[in-house]
């Protein structure tokens, strides 16, 4: 079955919090029984950690949790722009930083992780790669919510299709 949908998650090095974001996603759309009808990918603004595993740190958390990081850090391409129905940013500097690259015709594909949350309220899904384990934590936190409202968003804009 070929995907109906497909969604970017992007952060600014696509090793901590889009790589999680794509599993934990990944793990919702399954559970749904919709893996097959979503496409999901991640990507970073930056391509300083091109070709590399997600943040060991992370992973060792998101195991915890059940989840497998198994994405490769790959930067933001131009046709990204076209192929995703959805571009989702993790925070206002990924926002802004899409808004830069991404063609005026794509700029309303984009939103933030956050605006999909259902039961946290947060502005952003802050960067845990300076931090401590607290900061891995909440951002799967997180993450888990917010998978949750997008997986009700598509249900309701793709009744017929997912």
């Amino acid at each position: 079955m070929n995907p109906s949908y497909k969604i970017l998650f992007v952060c600014l090095g696509n090793i901590c919090r889009s790589p999680s974001a794509e599993a934990v996603f990944r793990d919702t759309l399954q559970k749904a029984g919709m893996a097959q009808q979503i496409e999901i990918d991640s990507a970073g603004i930056i391509g300083y950690h091109e070709g590399e595993a997600a943040d060991a740190r992370m992973q060792r958390h998101a195991a915890q949790r059940g989840y497998r990081l198994t994405s490769i850090s790959r930067p933001i391409r131009a046709t990204d722009f076209d192929r995703f129905d959805l571009v989702i940013g993790m925070d206002d500097q990924n926002l802004r930083d899409l808004r830069r690259k991404m063609p005026p015709r794509s700029r309303a594909k984009i939103c933030k992780m956050t605006d999909f949350c259902v039961h946290r309220s947060a502005h952003e899904v802050p960067d845990p790669y300076y931090g401590g384990a607290a900061g891995f934590e909440q951002v799967l936190d997180l993450l888990e919510d917010a998978s949750q409202g997008l997986l009700q968003h598509l249900q309701s804009l793709l009744p017929s299709e997912v």
